[in-house]
Order: structure tokens, then sequence, then C-alpha cells
């Protein structure tokens, strides 16, 4: 496919920590963890939105204007398609070998506290997820 001037993200991998965010903001999959470093899967893939940049800890995410192979919507559809088919959907793999600090999202807020009491939970990933319950006296 010949290369047309285009929009498109590019990482700095010196400023990258490898925290994911990412992977998860990049909603057509072009973003991965690969050797500890978020890496630009596939240019085809990558919409040159940048919605992935507000989400970068470190500033090491930006949009440039270069030739590019051109975004191909139906090549994101079967990338997603192959990575939900593997279950590596958006759950990078960081750099540190520990399972807690794969980044997972979870249920939201309403699905997650109890409808019996007012308690509101604001964390929603793992591993610093605690929902407390209220003890209730006995009569």
């Amino acid at each position: 496919m010949p290369k047309v001037l285009r929009k498109i993200i590019e990482i700095d991998e010196e400023l990258c920590n490898s925290c994911g965010k990412c992977v998860l903001a990049c909603q057509e999959g072009a973003i991965a963890i690969i050797d500890g470093k978020a890496r630009l899967v596939s240019e085809v893939l990558c919409d040159g939105l940048g919605a992935c940049i507000g989400e970068c800890p470190t500033g090491a995410l930006r949009i440039v204007e270069k030739e590019a192979e051109p975004f191909d919507e139906k090549a994101v559809e079967d990338h997603l398609h192959r990575m939900n088919k593997s279950e590596e959907t958006f759950h990078p793999t960081l750099a540190c070998v520990c399972p807690s600090t794969q980044v997972r999202n979870l249920e939201t807020e309403e699905k997650l506290a109890p409808q019996s009491h007012d308690i509101a939970l604001s964390l929603t990933h793992w591993p610093v997820q605690i929902g407390l319950s209220q003890a209730v006296p006995s009569s």
C-alpha cells in the first residue's frame, strides 16, 4: 500500500514507563506493551485521533504528521477480533513480572456498590479496589 501524509501517534520510548494506560485508551488496539515499552503495533491500526495521549502520565505520546500507511478500518476489526479470540484484549503485560501489576478494569461503581447502603466506591483498578461494609448492630 502506498504511504500517505497523515497524522499518526509517535511514542517516545525514553519517556514511556510501561504503565499501559495508552493501550487501554486505544480503541483500535494499535498500541501494545512490547519488551517493556509502549509500541505502535501497526501504522494501519492507528486512526491518528490521539485518544491515548491524555492517558499517558509521562507525556511519551504525541501526534505527528508523516508519511505512513493509510488507516484501515477493516484491519482494525480483524486485529480486534484476533485479540478477543486470544484473550489479550487490552491487558498489557508490564515489565514487572508481579501479577498484581497487570492493568485491570473492574466493574463500574454502580455494579460493585451494594444497593442496601450509600457507600460509593471510587477506586476502580486492581490492586487498590477495596470495599468496606458497615457493621449493623444486632438487636
